[in-house]
């Protein structure tokens, strides 16, 4: 039997090279030819953090580009959307029936907010909305609605993956052995810099873009902080942000050519110039894409249609057999 490999994508924010380094490109490297490969952009838990509608729709159509420019091949991987397979939520509300809230209560994501809330002197469940409560059973659900054997997580989904397989577990020694129970597969976390050296995020607004037009690229790369050593002066390469960067995109010769021109007294704008040039390297095949894809209205909407047409079956015959097996069926 082959691995049948399941990548979530949430659909909030727009992404960035962090999300690249750190998310696409290892996901990517997994769909193999030896491989049953599933992507899916998880909208419906975009709900949990996003109220606003608009960003939430421009968010999906950024995130499902910025995969497809990156190579996702949607010929040989199925590629959906959450949304378009309901069977995922019956089957969420089945896996709620069997889960144990007690189980839930030490999801890290739900005790991180108790903790808040406690420190604050507010009520214990101030914010927290049953979709942050019950997100481990939603995010098992779209696990074991295929019955994935491999999910790629980084070490922050690590808990989620055992609560699946718990869930799973419970539901197999209650009523019959009808879920694999599926394995984690840890990431190497990789910390991306941003501009300002804190880890990249869209929510410290340090991020370096890399669906953008080449002179957006260049513009965030110029916007790096470093320190006030004049050209000439050696400078540290331990503990640069800028140095880092350019370690997670060139090759070995790459790096130490670079390094040695540390050590020689780069001046930071040449340092710069040299981070766009190598980054820009491998970014122009996506970014060129990248606009192709994005002039094609329609794409998007056939692509997610075609995506249900082919996992949906799958889905269904599942659900089918969950309903027999807890009783609701068709009368005979």
């Amino acid at each position: 039997m082959k691995k049948r490999i399941l990548t979530g994508i949430t659909t909030t924010g727009t992404p960035h090279i962090g999300n690249y380094l750190g998310a696409i490109k290892p996901a990517l490297k997994l769909a193999g030819p030896d491989t049953e490969s599933f992507f899916f952009l998880a909208d419906y838990h975009a709900l949990i953090k996003q109220t606003d509608a608009s960003l939430i729709e421009a968010s999906v159509k950024d995130i499902a580009l910025a995969w497809l420019s990156s190579g996702l091949d949607t010929e040989h991987s199925n590629f959906y959307r959450q949304s378009d397979i309901p069977e995922v939520h019956e089957l969420t509300w089945i896996l709620s029936c069997s889960a144990a809230k007690g189980l839930l209560n030490r999801a890290h994501a739900y005790k991180a907010v108790v903790a808040e809330n406690e420190a604050s002197n507010a009520d214990d469940d101030k914010a927290i909305s049953m979709g942050l409560f019950s997100y481990p059973v939603l995010m098992a659900a779209d696990i074991l609605i295929f019955n994935a054997t491999h999910v790629p997580v980084g070490p922050d989904q690590a808990q989620h993956m055992e609560m699946a397989r718990d869930i799973a577990g419970k539901f197999n020694h209650t009523y019959s052995k009808i879920f694999n129970l599926p394995e984690a597969l840890i990431q190497n976390e990789i910390s991306v810099p941003g501009i300002d050296g804190r880890k990249m995020s869209k929510s410290y607004n340090n991020i370096i873009p890399f669906l953008c037009s080449e002179k957006d690229l260049q513009k965030a790369v110029s916007k790096i902080v470093t320190n006030s050593l004049e050209p000439g002066e050696p400078k540290d390469c331990n503990n640069c942000n800028l140095y880092e960067l350019y370690s997670l995109f060139g090759n070995a010769e790459q790096i130490a050519s670079f390094k040695q021109a540390y050590s020689d007294g780069i001046s930071w704008g040449d340092a710069k110039k040299e981070l766009f040039t190598v980054i820009n390297s491998e970014i122009i095949p996506i970014r060129e894409k990248y606009f192709e894809l994005n002039a094609q209205p329609d794409l998007l909407n056939d692509l997610f249609a075609d995506g249900a047409r082919k996992v949906r079956p799958q889905a269904q015959e599942l659900i089918e057999k969950l309903r027999d097996l807890v009783g609701i069926s068709k009368i005979v």
